[in-house]
């Protein structure tokens, strides 16, 4: 089993940053993909960006693409996600997740067999 815990969240203007965190327990996924994925308001689950266990392969919505950037710490069992130029519409719930099969870095929701608790971003116009 994976527990997940994402951190980082908040209020900020939009054109601000915020860095989200990660931490994974209970196992080391250094042979996992790990991703963020958010839900905003009203709307279903999407995917945001994904690093693969080598940190080789990244993944990124094209909605997100030059102004958010994933990293991992295998030594840390953790991954971040830098947002920079956050606008409105990047308001949702955050979660981090990582995928049932080791050594893969899909960008599909099912994909995905741990979840966190999800943390808030609100970005205020």
């Amino acid at each position: 089993q994976v527990q997940l815990v994402e951190s980082g969240g908040g209020l900020v203007q939009a054109g601000g940053s915020l860095r989200l965190s990660c931490a994974a327990s209970g196992r080391s996924v250094s042979r996992y993909a790990m991703g963020w994925f958010r839900r905003a308001p009203g709307k279903e689950r999407e995917f945001v960006a994904t690093l693969s266990s080598s940190g080789g392969r990244i993944y990124y919505a094209d909605s997100v693409k030059g102004r958010f950037t994933i990293s991992r710490d295998n030594g840390q069992n953790s991954v971040y996600l830098q947002m920079n130029s956050l606008k409105p519409e990047d308001t949702a719930v955050y979660f981090c997740a990582v995928p049932r099969l080791a050594f893969t870095t899909p960008q599909e929701l099912y994909a995905y067999e741990y979840w966190g608790q999800g943390t808030q971003v609100t970005v205020s116009s």
